[in-house]
């Protein structure tokens, strides 16, 4: 009896990890949702998968696209060019934001203090360390635009910080899929009246 809670605390802490570590930032669905839309297109091409390139852009896009698609298919979008009410696009750069300024770890001094159990201890050494200083990241903005009007409808922005600089694509297309699929959870089913 008092293992179904332990499971389902498991097993929801599994997937908070799973989306955990990326900022994610979208405006509000309104503006798309008033729209009441069922037809899309990609804004792009997409990119020539057999340059032999080693920008992570070549890698990303087929991801990004698959997984865009998937998500709005399931809410009854429908990919079709020639009657697309909206278009999508997508932004990806990386970039570097300042880390946690090391002054918020104030158990830290050169100075030896004399109050009890108050000496630095490896651990507060370790974490300003980590924290502090500047930390690159991945940045992606998936925009949607209004077909006819040519306006921005609905953004959001992912921001993850690069804990590895050695690429397993495996990893990160678990991890963009995971990411794509939490920020169009919010979207509103298609508009079925419009076949």
């Amino acid at each position: 009896m008092h293992l179904y809670p332990l499971i389902c605390t498991l097993l929801l802490s599994s997937l908070l990890a799973a989306c955990g570590g990326v900022e994610i930032q979208s405006t509000p669905v309104d503006q798309f949702a008033n729209g009441h839309y069922t037809y899309y297109k990609w804004r792009t091409e997409p990119l020539p998968q057999n340059t032999g390139s080693k920008d992570p852009f070549y890698e990303l896009d087929p991801i990004v696209r698959r997984e865009v698609n998937a998500n709005l298919q399931a809410l009854g979008y429908k990919l079709d060019p020639a009657r697309a009410q909206f278009s999508v696009d997508y932004l990806y750069a990386p970039g570097l934001i300042q880390g946690a300024k090391p002054d918020q770890a104030s158990n830290i001094s050169h100075i030896p203090s004399a109050t009890i159990n108050r000496q630095v201890d490896q651990a507060s050494v370790d974490n300003a360390i980590a924290l502090g200083g500047v930390k690159s990241t991945n940045n992606m903005v998936l925009q949607f635009n209004d077909a006819q009007r040519q306006e921005v409808i609905w953004t959001a922005r992912m921001t993850k910080i690069v804990e590895n600089a050695n690429k397993d694509v495996a990893r990160i297309e678990e991890n963009l899929a995971a990411y794509i699929a939490r920020i169009l959870a919010d979207l509103p089913a298609a508009n079925a009246a419009q076949k």
